[in-house]
């Protein structure tokens, strides 16, 4: 396991070098000037000169690059442009806000995805089978806003079960925090159960048409046996590559969900980087979810190794 893992980790900095370097360009290609910005309509061409001379705009484009990957190292992040305060303040005030967004629907994926992709592989019944991919079709078809607005009027405006929007601690108060809570995961978490689902029906299904499976019934093993303890398992690698891929999902999700529900998290931080042209808060947050992104890929290897000791062999 350790040489495999030795093997992954080259790729994943690879990727980290590539993606620092393409969000550092990207955001210098962007229209708009932070210096522009800051100075304010009504400043002449000497302040605003001024400005970009004092946030070291005026430097070469690698000069700057290099001296933002020198902060990096050093986990000095700088001071934010506009928004003001230290960039690692910034987002440490929001990590833990949209962590507990990500994690408590990456919990409601699971326990959405998991029976739906099981029933849904191993129901007899067609019109079970029927609603099962009715659901997850129509969740895949309705954008993520319009799906925070339904369950705004379902659950807040006409149930009156939820808060339409807010955060609280869940280490404050553990039974409010889940109330607001609870509206924004499911929110996230369902494109991606949706599709989740689909790769377990698809999986189980490939599972039980194997031979072995019919060699366990023709012994007697219970249906229930063969499904959970043999064809479920077999299903499982796959469909844990494809729950990686959606972490990365979650995360992108997470800025437009908070928006919704105005969750104070690393989201609404983007936004306010994005449209005042704060280009320390904008790279550093992009490329820390590029660098959670690569860890939890990095995870799902070797959790999918763990599970298939082929991949380790090959």
């Amino acid at each position: 396991m350790r040489t495999f893992l030795l093997k992954r980790l080259p790729s994943g900095l690879l990727v980290l070098a590539l993606a620092s370097f393409l969000v550092f360009l990207i955001l210098r290609l962007i229209p708009g000037d932070p210096a522009t910005s800051l100075a304010g309509p009504d400043a002449g061409p000497e302040a605003v000169a001024a400005i970009r001379s004092r946030l070291g705009l005026d430097q070469p484009l690698l000069s700057q690059y290099a001296a933002w990957l020198g902060h990096l190292v050093t986990g000095d992040l700088g001071p934010s442009y506009a928004i003001g305060g230290q960039v690692a303040d910034l987002i440490g005030n929001g990590l833990g806000a949209t962590a507990q967004l990500t994690l408590g629907a990456l919990f409601l994926v699971i326990v959405i995805a998991l029976p739906l992709g099981v029933l849904g592989a191993t129901t007899r019944r067609r019109p079970v089978a029927a609603a099962v991919q009715a659901f997850t079709t129509a969740v895949l078809a309705v954008p993520p806003f319009v799906t925070g607005v339904l369950l705004v009027l379902l659950f807040a405006v006409t149930l009156g079960l939820l808060p339409a929007g807010g955060h609280e601690s869940l280490l404050d108060q553990p039974d409010l925090a889940v109330q607001y809570l609870l509206m924004p995961a499911l929110c996230l978490a369902l494109p991606s159960a949706a599709v989740l689902a689909r790769y377990l029906k698809d999986g189980v299904e490939r599972a039980l048409a194997e031979d072995y499976v019919r060699t366990a019934t023709a012994l007697g093993v219970s249906r229930r046996r063969i499904v959970w303890q043999h064809a479920l398992p077999n299903a499982l690698p796959p469909a844990i590559t494809v729950l990686g891929l959606q972490v990365g999902q979650l995360i992108a999700g997470a800025v437009l969900v908070e928006r919704i529900f105005a969750w104070p998290g690393l989201g609404q931080l983007i936004e306010q980087g994005v449209i005042r042209r704060d280009y320390p808060v904008v790279q550093d947050l992009l490329l820390l979810i590029v660098a959670v992104y690569v860890a939890v890929q990095l995870f799902t290897d070797l959790v999918y190794a763990w599970l298939d000791p082929r991949i380790r062999w090959e």
